[in-house]
C-alpha cells in the first residue's frame, strides 16, 4: 500500500486537521462542528414536492388508500418507515411494501404494482427507489395507480418515468428524501422525531457526511440516542449498544448490518416491522430474528469471499465474478469484499435459471453505473449509485457482458498494476499521542464518507510484546519511539486482519506505522490505542 502524507502546516494537530479538510474560516469550522438543518432549508426544498403533496392531501380527505413503497436495504427500509409513520399521523391510510428480493428483485415491480391495485390502493409512493422504472411507471398508469416516486438515484440521462409526481435529489439518501416530503406535508416540529431514521440511512448508505448529511446526521443521531421507539431499543439491546452511545460507527457496523440481514437472506418486512412497532414483546422477537440472521449471513458471506478470492485474475482491469452457489442477498457484499482487497471494480453475479442478478462495487474513480449501462442493450435492467450498482442479465449474455465490461473500464484508462493509496493526515511523533488528543478527535464525528477518521503516520518505532489473538486473526504489541524517552512504557496497537504479519515481525524492530487513534475502554478504565491501518519495515 502506498502512502500519501499531506504536508504539515500546523505544530497544532487539530488546526493541521482543518487545513486538510479546507476549513479555513470561523464561519466555516462553525458550520462543520455544529452543523444546523436551518442552514440548508435550500437542499430540503426538492423540486416536485408541491404537486405530490396536493395528491396525498386529496387522498387523505378522499379516504384513499397509500402504499409506502419501499426497498429492501436499509436506506428503503427507514425511507418506507418515515413514509408510513409520517403519512399516518397526517390521516393517511396507508400499507407499507417491500419487494422481496429473489422473487421481485430491485425496484418497482409487476408483483408490488398489483398488490397496490388489488389491496383497493389508488396512490404508490416509492422510496430509494424508481427513478429508471420506465415500464413500471407505465403499468402502474395502466392500472389506475397515481405514482409519486421519490428517489436519489442517477436518473437515465434527462429522461423520467411516466409518474403523476417526481422527487428526486443526488444530494441525500432515499430516506431524506422521502422525509423531506413529509416534511412539508405536516411541517418541521411535527416529523423530528422520524430524522433518527434518516441519519441511520444516511450513514448506511455511504452519503457524504458532508453539508447537508452532516446536519441531518448530527440532530438524527441526538434523537437516536434519545429514542422511545420501542423497536430501536429492543434492537440496541441485542446489538450490545448502550444508549447514549450510538454513533456513526455503531450505525454502519453494528445496526445497518441487522437491518440489511433480513432482506438479504429472508423477507425485509421483518425489518420494517421491527422499526414501525409499539409492542415491546414483538420487538424483543424481531430483534432476536434480526440478530440471528445476520450471523448466518456472516458466516454465508466469508465461506463465498474465501472461494470468489480463488476466480480472481489479477491481468483483469475489472473483476467479474459468479456463482450459482451464491445468494443474490450477498452479491453485494462479495463484490465489496474483493473490491476492497484487490482495489479493482468488481461484479459479483448470482446465477439462477435463466436470469442472473449482479452487483457491482466500484475502484479508482470508475462511475461503475454508467459504465456498466454502456452494455445496457444486453441486460435487463441496471441501476445504482458512480460507486456501486445492481442489475438483470439474461445468463446467455455474462460472457458477451464480461467482454465488454473489461473493454468498457480498459477505456477509462486503469493500469494493471495500480496500488491502493492511504492518505496520512499529518506524520506526528510519539510525544503527540495522548489520550485527550485521541478523545478531542471526536469532535469531529460524525465520521464516514466524505468526513473520514483521521489517519496518521509514525515512523522508525520499535516493536515491543508484537504477538497474534484471536485465533492468528489479528496483530498486537506495543510500539516505543527510541527518540522519545518518557514513551519508554509504550503504545499499544491493534491490527484487525493483519495477524500473518506475526511471520515476518519481532520484538526489537523498527517499523513505521500508519494508524488511527482509539479510546480503548476495559474494566471501567481507559487508554490510547493505535489502530493499524498498515505497518511496514523500516
Amino acid at each position: 500500500m502506498l502512502w500519501k502524507i499531506l504536508p504539515r502546516k500546523s505544530d497544532d494537530l487539530i488546526e493541521q486537521l482543518l487545513i486538510n479538510k479546507g476549513l479555513n474560516s470561523e464561519k466555516e469550522k462553525e458550520r462543520f462542528f455544529h452543523p444546523k438543518l436551518i442552514s440548508f432549508e435550500k437542499d430540503l426544498q426538492i423540486p416536485g414536492i408541491s404537486k405530490a403533496i396536493e395528491r396525498i392531501k386529496k387522498a387523505i380527505i378522499e379516504g384513499e388508500l397509500i402504499i409506502a413503497y419501499g426497498d429492501y436495504d436499509v436506506d428503503g427500509i427507514c425511507g418506507a418507515a418515515v413514509l408510513y409513520l409520517g403519512l399516518t399521523s397526517a390521516g393517511a391510510k396507508v400499507l407499507p411494501y417491500i419487494p422481496h428480493r429473489e422473487k421481485e428483485g430491485y425496484g418497482l415491480s409487476p408483483q408490488g404494482l398489483d398488490f397496490a391495485k388489488n389491496s383497493g390502493a389508488s396512490v404508490v409512493i416509492t422510496c430509494d427507489t424508481g427513478i429508471v422504472s420506465f415500464d413500471m411507471a407505465d403499468y402502474a398508469k395502466d392500472l389506475g395507480l397515481d405514482l409519486i416516486i421519490t428517489d436519489h438515484h442517477q436518473k437515465l440521462g434527462n429522461k423520467l418515468p411516466n409518474a403523476f409526481a417526481t422527487v428526486h435529489s443526488l444530494d441525500l439518501c432515499g430516506a431524506g428524501v422521502a422525509w423531506c416530503l413529509v416534511r412539508d406535508l405536516m411541517g418541521k416540529q411535527k416529523t423530528q422525531d422520524l430524522i433518527e431514521f434518516v441519519s441511520i440511512a444516511t450513514i448506511s448508505d455511504m452519503m457524504p457526511l458532508l453539508g447537508v448529511n452532516r446536519a441531518l446526521v448530527v440532530e438524527g443521531l441526538e434523537r437516536l440516542n434519545n429514542t422511545k421507539r420501542v423497536g430501536l431499543l429492543a434492537l440496541l439491546h441485542e446489538s450490545g449498544i448502550k444508549e447514549g452511545e450510538i454513533s456513526s460507527y455503531e450505525i454502519g457496523y453494528i445496526i445497518a448490518p441487522r437491518l440489511n440481514a433480513m432482506g438479504r437472506l429472508e423477507h425485509a418486512i421483518d425489518s420494517l416491522r421491527l422499526l414501525c412497532t409499539k409492542d415491546p414483546v414483538k420487538a424483543k422477537k424481531l430483534a432476536s430474528l434480526l440478530d440471528e440472521t445476520n450471523n448466518r449471513r456472516k458466516e454465508l458471506t466469508e465461506e463465498a469471499v474465501e472461494k470468489a478470492k480463488e476466480m480472481i485474475s489479477h491481468r483483469k482491469k475489472i473483476h467479474v465474478l459468479s456463482s450459482v452457489d451464491w445468494s443474490s442477498g450477498i452479491i453485494g457484499l462479495i463484490a465489496a469484499r474483493i473490491c476492497e482487497i484487490t482495489t479493482r471494480p468488481t461484479i459479483v453475479i448470482s446465477l439462477g435459471d435463466s436470469l442472473s442478478r449482479g452487483s457491482a462495487r466500484s475502484a479508482n474513480g470508475i462511475n461503475i453505473v454508467e459504465a456498466i449501462r454502456q452494455c445496457s442493450d444486453i441486460l435487463v435492467a441496471v441501476g445504482g449509485h458512480p460507486g456501486a450498482a445492481g442489475f438483470t442479465i439474461e445468463n446467455s449474455k455474462i460472457k458477451e457482458f464480461q467482454k465488454r465490461i473489461e473493454k468498457v473500464v480498459g477505456d477509462k484508462g486503469i493500469s494493471g498494476g495500480a496500488k491502493q493509496v492511504l492518505e496520512i493526515d499529518a506524520e506526528i511523533g510519539s510525544n503527540e499521542l495522548s489520550l485527550p488528543l485521541a478523545k478531542k478527535l471526536n469532535d469531529f464525528e460524525p465520521f464516514g464518507v466524505g468526513n473520514q477518521r483521521p489517519n496518521f503516520a509514525s515512523v522508525n518505532m520499535y516493536l515491543v510484546d508484537v504477538r497474534t489473538v484471536g485465533d492468528g486473526k489479528h496483530l498486537k504489541g506495543k510500539v516505543v519511539d527510541p527518540e522519545q524517552g518518557r514513551r519508554t512504557d509504550g503504545v499499544d496497537f491493534i491490527g484487525f486482519g493483519m495477524g500473518d504479519l506475526i511471520n515476518i515481525l519481532s520484538s526489537g524492530q523498527l517499523v513505521d506505522l500508519a494508524y488511527t487513534l482509539d479510546v480503548d475502554k476495559f474494566n471501567g478504565f481507559e487508554k490510547l490505542q493505535l489502530k493499524l491501518k498498515d505497518l511496514k519495515i523500516a
